[in-house]
């Protein structure tokens, strides 16, 4: 009886090995020395900014050898591309996923606005703390 080798599950991640090291053009819009911020290749939304740790860190719920510290870095730069888009068109949303949802295996946040006027912002959300 024989039985057929299980390949290993192909890990996407398309920060390690494409947008970091600059084998796909990207519109950068903040960078320090560990973190990295651009307008997202095939954006879903009009305005659409992904932030990454330049080391490879799997998820929010693996931090791998990044740690706290690393995960500081990256919510800084993602309040403050944050700061920005709500500055700009009035609200930001800020998301990550883990698991399944996780197409790229790499921590990642994506910073965007959905094109809703301030109207339609506020008609959804209401804003009863005001």
């Amino acid at each position: 009886m024989t039985t057929a080798a299980v390949a290993p599950a192909k890990v996407s991640d398309f920060y390690c090995h494409q947008a970091i090291p600059g084998h796909v053009e990207i519109d950068r819009v903040i960078e320090t020395d560990r973190v990295l911020a651009f307008h997202h290749t095939r954006p879903s939304h009009p305005v659409h900014i992904v932030v990454v740790p330049k080391e490879h860190i799997p998820s929010l719920i693996d931090l791998g050898d990044g740690g706290l510290e690393l995960l500081a870095e990256v919510m800084d730069v993602v309040g403050r591309v944050a700061a920005v888009v709500e500055e700009k068109h009035g609200a930001a949303s800020v998301t990550t996923n883990v698991g399944l949802y996780q197409e790229s295996k790499h921590l990642h946040w994506h910073v965007y606005h959905r094109g809703e006027s301030n109207t339609q912002i506020l008609g959804m959300y209401g804003h009863g703390d005001d």
